[in-house]
């Protein structure tokens, strides 16, 4: 991939490698399923378009469910090889399996604003584990979802959750901090992580050194789980809408400013250290990021549209595509690390090819 990158590019890499087709709805999120065969957007429409890799290149054979009455607020990978799982304003999760069946796994009495899987990268007999969010409460079940393993319940509204890298924390944001939990406890004693303010988004270091929020205030605060020390990181002309660690977990890489902002987490960082800046927009801001799972590559979309890979070690920059289709409003990359998937607030969709030619 870094070869390509080195290419001159007399055309954007979406026209060489991609395809695109606009809907008429906001796209609130996109994903990749695990086994990298699938990518999903959704919509505030409460729809969910479906492209499996053959079709990748043929935008007009993408297939258009509608999943929810309402918007749809989250979708993540299932915990199975195939298929998607997504929440929605009408108070359903739901489950779209690899072939396409749309099943109902809960209906509740909230929202269903965010979800999360993990399943093994290694072995996928054992059991994966889903969770959702229903106001300040989240619920785990089995890999199935018809099992619930336990509720968790916090001190207000979750705004974000996350699984550790093996699957045996999670972490949840919300007002004055976050809280982890042991996901297979018998016995559950949360790890408070206290910080003042409102706190709307949560990553974990994927070795587990540390956890990270973005906070209302247009900043980041952070704890090292060794022992708790407080680590913050302000700066931002925005709020971070976006944030993820690199593979190695070397750097944390941001939305929030018209460059792609990033914390060293080496050499005693982020405290005492400034952090590095990629390539970005002048004068717009950078509203999601995401990294690459194989190499040190990151994706950044703008607030025009423009969506950039930026290579972190060589600090070279490839437009993917130019400005245009309103604001960047989901980005992912697939878990082979061969498709990167994007969507705007206006209704633009596409997927770019990255494998191997």
């Amino acid at each position: 991939m870094s070869d390509r990158m080195n290419e001159a590019a007399p055309v954007s890499l979406l026209e060489r490698r991609g395809a695109t087709r606009t809907l008429d709805a906001h796209v609130t999120g996109c994903a990749i399923s695990r086994d990298s065969q699938q990518v999903a957007f959704v919509t505030g429409k409460g729809d969910i378009i479906v492209a499996p890799r053959a079709d990748w290149g043929q935008a007009d054979a993408w297939q258009v469910t509608t999943v929810h009455d309402g918007a749809v607020l989250s979708v993540a990978a299932d915990a199975a090889p195939g298929g998607f799982l997504t929440g929605g304003d009408d108070n359903t999760l739901r489950r779209i399996a690899a072939d396409g069946t749309v099943s109902e796994l809960v209906r509740g009495r909230r929202w269903v604003e965010h979800v999360a899987t993990w399943a093994s990268p290694k072995d996928a007999t054992k059991g994966g584990v889903i969770a959702f969010v229903a106001g300040r409460q989240v619920e785990l079940r089995d890999a199935s979802g018809e099992t619930t393993l336990k509720t968790l319940d916090h001190p207000s509204t979750v705004s974000g959750i996350t699984f550790d890298a093996k699957g045996k924390r999670i972490a949840a944001s919300h007002y004055n901090g976050a809280t982890m939990w042991f996901v297979h406890a018998k016995v559950d004693t949360p790890r408070q992580l206290e910080w003042k303010g409102s706190h709307i988004g949560v990553v974990i270091h994927p070795e587990g050194e540390a956890l990270v929020t973005s906070m209302q205030e247009s900043e980041l605060h952070g704890w090292r789980l060794s022992d708790g020390h407080n680590m913050r990181m302000s700066g931002y002309p925005a709020k971070v809408a976006s944030m993820a660690f690199t593979r190695n977990g070397k750097w944390l890489v941001t939305s929030g400013a018209d460059v792609v902002v990033m914390w060293p987490f080496f050499g005693g960082g982020p405290m005492g250290k400034a952090p590095a800046e990629l390539g970005g927009v002048p004068g717009v801001i950078c509203t999601r990021v995401a990294t690459h799972p194989v190499h040190d590559i990151v994706a950044a979309g703008f607030a025009d549209g423009t969506v950039l890979l930026a290579d972190t070690t060589a600090q070279k920059i490839l437009p993917v595509c130019t400005a245009g289709g309103g604001p960047i409003s989901a980005l992912a990359f697939s878990d082979d690390g061969c498709a990167l998937a994007f969507g705007t607030e206006e209704g633009r969709i596409a997927i770019v090819d990255l494998s191997a030619r």
